[in-house]
């Protein structure tokens, strides 16, 4: 699919007519007469090299020939009349300007480290620094619920068992455990419940929740350690641009004027 888009480039490159009067890039392979410059053999390379695969001059030289004949034998075929592949073309032009266009938007309005740091710490103090590893009884009844409960507590089979025999969750198969979360990752009711156990305890009465009645027992509990500003805040710049972008975009749709034709 990716070198269909670049064979796609290709012809639009030939179809394409000049808007400005530009010195040409340096010419990188000439093909039937027709000039592939080095900005075209330097954009391959990217591609390539995205790819993990081999870039040199050689690789991007044979790869723009290739693509080049193929384009200059679509066209001789007059394949560029279809009416599918105009609209491939015109799409990936309209593609093209619109990346064009946010890169060169972010590029112009860049996010202010202070802008990051204000987000990280908003993000900071919304985490738990705290983890929790409980494995839960899941079944419909709590009848059930409490039976299993007085089962635990007169020691007569373990949790683990219990969970495999009982539970109606996925999680049972594995004996209930669901794994390292942090209590905002459950519903209200489970986290309460959760939060309480000391570590290897369990829920002495049932814990009702939308999805059933639970018996929770808590395995561990760990601290875990917030990444620094330094290591995210790419990351959260990047977000925080994309958020900018999707504003943008906004504001150019309320400016808009767009028409649905009748019967569309």
């Amino acid at each position: 699919m990716r070198n269909y888009k670049i064979i796609l480039l290709a012809c639009l490159a030939t179809l394409a007519q000049p808007v400005l009067a530009a010195d040409p890039a340096p010419v990188f392979v000439i093909v039937n007469g027709v000039a592939v410059d080095r900005l075209q053999a330097d954009l391959v390379r990217m591609d390539l090299q995205q790819r993990k695969r081999p870039a040199a001059d050689d690789n991007v030289r044979s790869f723009l020939i290739d693509n080049e004949l193929l384009a200059q034998e679509a066209l001789r075929r007059g394949l560029d009349q279809s009416a599918e592949i105009k609209a491939l073309i015109e799409l990936q032009r309209k593609d093209i300007l619109a990346k064009a266009l946010i890169d060169d938007y972010i590029t112009r309005h860049p996010v202010a480290d202070e802008r990051a740091k204000a987000e990280y710490d908003q993000i900071k103090a919304k985490t738990d620094d705290t983890e929790y590893l409980p494995r839960h009884i899941l079944v419909d009844n709590e009848k059930l619920a409490k039976a299993i409960i007085n089962s635990l507590n007169i020691k007569k089979k373990t949790f683990e068992t219990l969970a495999k025999q009982y539970s109606k969750d996925p999680t049972g198969k594995e004996g209930g455990v669901l794994g390292w979360l942090a209590a905002g990752n459950v519903v209200p009711e489970f986290a309460t419940a959760m939060v309480a156990l000391k570590k290897g305890g369990y829920s002495k009465t049932p814990v009702k929740t939308q999805f059933g009645w639970h018996v929770i027992r808590l395995d561990d509990v760990r601290k875990i350690d917030f990444p620094e500003f330094d290591k995210v805040k790419g990351r959260i710049a990047n977000q925080l641009a994309q958020q900018d972008v999707r504003k943008y975009l906004a504001e150019l749709r309320s400016t808009a004027k767009i028409e649905t034709p009748s019967g569309q």
